[in-house]
């Protein structure tokens, strides 16, 4: 595992805009666990090595 010095963390804005969706969709999949989070105070911030895995997940077709 990575040296915790060597983790980027990205706040939510961040996380939204990389993946191209809404700050809540973000705030979703962190709650639901999808996507791992640490809290400091009252924000999250998600490590980038986690939004780079969830971008490489296949993506069901519910259509």
């Amino acid at each position: 595992m990575a040296e915790l010095s060597d983790v980027r963390f990205l706040t939510v804005a961040e996380v939204a805009e990389i993946m191209r969706v809404s700050k809540m969709t973000v705030y979703r999949l962190v709650h639901s666990g999808e996507l791992p989070a640490v809290r400091f105070g009252r924000s999250y911030r998600v490590p980038e090595t986690a939004v780079t895995a969830a971008l490489q997940r296949p993506v069901a077709d519910v259509g």
